[in-house]
């Protein structure tokens, strides 16, 4: 193997000027696949934690009562639909639910949430919001409150509440103020609250209307006595929610849906993206496969001489085959590794040059050693696999007529 590899390297350095443009092509190929993998993968991790950091994987509610139809006089053509009155329906019976769902395989944590709009008042500014009720150290677990926190303490005492940094902004309010929630007209379904802490929910819609208080409080604001208006679940793995929702409504009579079915459009987005990265791999390894294949085709004609010779001194065709399939080997990896490096440093350039409405980065991209990894380890085997055809080529010249050549 050592004459093989030795031979290749000469070989190589003969012809340093198609070596360097094919070296040259595979790491553009090689830094392209691995900064738009790098790339998607970023884009979608953060996709991914702006829209179910803030929310459940598994939502369970009530079953919404039909529509009643009553039957039109006899002459009319118009029948006239009466919906059920718009009283928050809630879950009675939610700590045996939240046993159940617990047993259930994937799941990783439950929490109960009484939810409902509410208006939010300070001086004058005023603000319609949605009041969260939450048993904290079980939602936490839920939505990672604690990773959200802006200022001040993750705390929710009686009295206290959280509200999204947007909110806070538009009520001109800060840690330690009190701002006035009302969800009805009479004075029990109004109160006064410290905002004991600050949260940035990932979503400027969501941060601009959410409030988090004692789920007992909001229990009594809403009108909901004992009772939750969902049961909200987080499951190990995000794709396997679809699954999981069908074993928990098998439990129990309440309607449940999973983040893939309210999140459809998002999921086929992103799916869409997958496959248009998946494509962009495919022809960017065929056109770089191609690339050192007409190379190393080329580098056969012009050595059919020397290989001529080597073969009449004793070289088998087995050790003429290794030479070019290690040419092929060594023009993907020399070529992955500086296509890697390339890589880091578009990654760099779009960390530094690349930033949202508010100056800060876009969003991060990691770029992981594995798929630094797995990019020059593929870029190899796709050097070896192109090497092939010339190979074979190079093994089969007869030694006379090679040298006559």
């Amino acid at each position: 193997m050592r004459f093989e590899l030795q031979l290749a390297l000469r070989f190589l350095r003969e012809g340093r000027t198609q070596s360097a443009l094919i070296v040259g092509g595979v790491m553009v190929g090689v830094a392209v696949i691995v900064f738009i993998s790098a790339l998607v993968t970023g884009l979608q991790t953060n996709t991914f934690r702006r829209t179910l950091g803030a929310q459940a994987h598994i939502v369970s509610k009530p079953i919404e009562p039909a529509a009643r139809v009553q039957s039109a006089p006899s002459d009319s053509a118009i029948a006239v639909v009466q919906t059920a009155p718009r009283k928050l329906r809630s879950i009675e019976n939610w700590q045996q639910v939240i046993a159940a769902y617990e047993a259930v395989a994937g799941v990783v944590a439950v929490s109960p949430l009484a939810s409902g709009a509410a208006i939010a008042l300070r001086g004058e500014g005023r603000n319609a919001v949605t009041i969260f009720g939450v048993d904290l150290a079980r939602y936490d677990r839920i939505v990672d409150l604690s990773d959200k926190l802006v200022a001040g303490t993750l705390r929710l005492e009686p009295g206290d509440v959280l509200v999204g940094t947007e909110l806070a902004k538009d009520l001109g309010a800060t840690v330690g103020d009190r701002i006035s929630l009302t969800t009805g007209t009479s004075s029990a379904n109004s109160e006064r609250f410290q905002i004991s802490g600050t949260l940035d929910l990932g979503n400027r819609d969501l941060s601009r209307r959410a409030v988090y208080l004692p789920l007992h409080t909001a229990q009594n604001m809403l009108e909901l006595p004992g009772g939750v208006t969902s049961i909200e679940t987080r499951i190990r793995d995000v794709f396997t929610a679809n699954e999981v929702a069908a074993k928990l409504a098998r439990i129990t009579p309440l309607t449940v849906e999973s983040w893939m079915v309210t999140n459809g459009s998002l999921l086929s987005a992103l799916s869409a993206q997958s496959a248009s990265t998946a494509i962009i791999r495919v022809f960017v390894s065929i056109v770089v496969m191609l690339g050192i294949a007409s190379v190393l085709v080329v580098a056969v004609v012009q050595k059919t001489r020397e290989i001529g010779i080597l073969r009449a001194m004793g070289a088998s065709r087995g050790q003429m085959t290794r030479v070019f399939l290690l040419q092929g080997a060594l023009v993907g990896f020399v070529g992955s590794a500086l296509g890697a490096a390339l890589a880091a440093l578009l990654v760099f350039a779009f960390g530094v040059f690349v930033r949202g409405p508010d100056g800060g980065v876009l969003f991060p991209i990691d770029l992981t050693a594995q798929l630094l990894i797995v990019a020059c380890a593929a870029a190899t085997v796709c050097g070896t696999l192109a090497a092939i055809a010339p190979a074979r080529r190079a093994a089969r010249l007869d030694p006379a007529q090679a040298m006559r050549a």
